[in-house]
C-alpha cells in the first residue's frame, strides 16, 4: 500500500483482532491513518516499545524493544542504551503515517512510546499523573482525583491535559521543557501525587502507597515518570474486547465521562465533531525547574545546559 511518499507491505489485513466485535488488523490499520494527524502529534519522534499481538488481543501477546529485521530502509530508528545491564536496543521511530501503518501491521494494537523524544531521551517532555484504580468500581473516584489533580497543577501554574487511559484508568499530563533528566521528573511528580493525596485526605480514595497489597484507594501513580517507562499514546487503540481507545477530554467533560464511549469505530466520529482536545498541547511546555520549592523540594541540581 503507498502511503504518502512511502510503500507498505501489510499482510493479513482480514485476520479478526477482535472477535467479539468481528473487528479486523485491516480496520485497526484504517484506523491508524484516519486518525494519523492527531496520534502522530504524540507518538512522532519518540522511542516505541513494540506490544505485539499477532493473532488479536485474545492470543498471546509479547514485548519487543529492538526493530526486527527486514525493516523499511525508511524507517528511523534510535540507540537506547541501558546501562544496568550493559546492553543497548534499537527502538523503531515512528515519524509518519507510513511508520503507524508498518508498526500496526506487526501486530502492535497500541501505541507505547517513551516520556522523550529522540532529540535527548534522557530528558521527557511531558510529566505524567496516572490514576490506577486498586479495586472494582473505582471510577467515580478516579474522576474526582482527576479535578484534584487538575486544581493542584492550576496552582503550580501547569498546563494539564485528561486522556482515558483507554483500559481501566486515567492519564493527566502537563508538557515541559526537556530541561531534567527523569530521576528529577519523577520526584517532582511524586510530591505532586503527595499534595493530591493530602487534599483527597482518605486512603481509600486516593493513595501514593507504593506496596499493591497495602493500597485500598486509587493509586496516584508517579511512577511512571520513569526512564524507559511507557505508556498507551492519546488515540491508541486497547487491547479491549470492545477496542476501547485512549481518549483526550476536555476538562468539562472528566467530571461525568464513561471511557467505553470511545473505541475504535466512536473517535473518528468525535473527532469531526469536536476539536482535537490536545491541539497546541506542546507548544505550552513549561519548565518545572522553577517550580520544586513550591512543593517543597530541593531544586534539581543543574538545569543551565539543558536543550530547551
Amino acid at each position: 500500500m503507498r502511503i504518502g511518499r512511502r510503500v507498505v507491505a501489510l499482510t493479513n489485513l482480514d485476520k479478526v483482532f477482535f472477535p467479539a466485535s468481528g473487528l479486523t488488523k485491516g480496520d485497526l490499520v484504517r484506523y491508524y491513518l484516519d486518525v494519523a494527524p492527531f496520534a502522530l502529534r504524540h507518538v512522532e519522534r519518540r522511542p516505541m516499545q513494540m506490544k505485539r499481538y499477532p493473532h488479536g488481543v485474545e492470543g498471546d501477546f509479547f514485548y519487543q524493544k529492538r526493530v526486527p529485521n527486514p525493516h523499511p530502509e525508511w524507517l528511523e530508528t534510535v540507540r537506547i542504551v541501558f546501562p544496568r545491564f550493559g546492553r543497548t536496543a534499537d527502538f523503531p521511530v515512528v515519524t509518519d503515517a507510513a511508520g503507524l501503518a508498518w508498526i500496526v501491521n506487526l501486530g502492535c494494537i497500541e501505541l507505547h512510546t517513551w516520556h522523550a523524544r529522540v532529540r535527548d531521551v534522557e530528558r521527557p517532555d511531558y510529566l505524567l499523573i496516572d490514576l490506577d484504580p486498586s479495586a472494582d468500581g473505582q471510577w467515580g473516584a478516579v474522576r474526582a482525583i482527576a479535578l484534584v489533580v487538575k486544581e493542584v497543577m492550576d496552582d503550580l501554574d501547569l498546563p494539564s491535559f485528561p486522556k482515558t487511559s483507554g483500559a481501566t484508568g486515567f492519564h493527566i499530563l502537563c508538557p515541559i521543557r526537556p530541561e531534567l533528566r527523569f530521576p528529577d521528573v519523577r520526584r517532582f511528580a511524586k510530591a505532586l501525587a503527595q499534595e493530591v493525596e493530602r487534599r483527597v485526605g482518605d486512603q481509600d480514595v486516593a493513595t501514593t502507597t507504593w506496596k499493591v497489597a497495602e493500597r485500598r484507594g486509587v493509586f496516584v501513580d508517579y511512577g511512571q515518570n520513569a526512564r524507559d517507562r511507557t505508556i498507551a499514546s492519546a488515540y491508541s487503540i486497547r487491547p479491549t474486547a470492545d477496542a476501547r481507545a485512549s481518549a483526550p477530554l476536555r476538562w468539562e467533560e472528566v467530571a461525568d465521562v464513561d471511557p467505553a464511549a470511545f473505541t475504535l469505530t466512536t473517535m473518528r466520529d468525535r473527532l469531526g465533531e469536536i476539536d482535537d482536545p490536545t491541539a497546541g498541547m506542546w507548544r505550552r511546555k513549561v519548565s518545572l525547574s522553577s517550580r520544586f520549592g513550591q512543593l517543597g523540594l530541593d531544586p534539581p541540581e543543574a538545569a543551565a545546559d539543558e536543550p530547551k
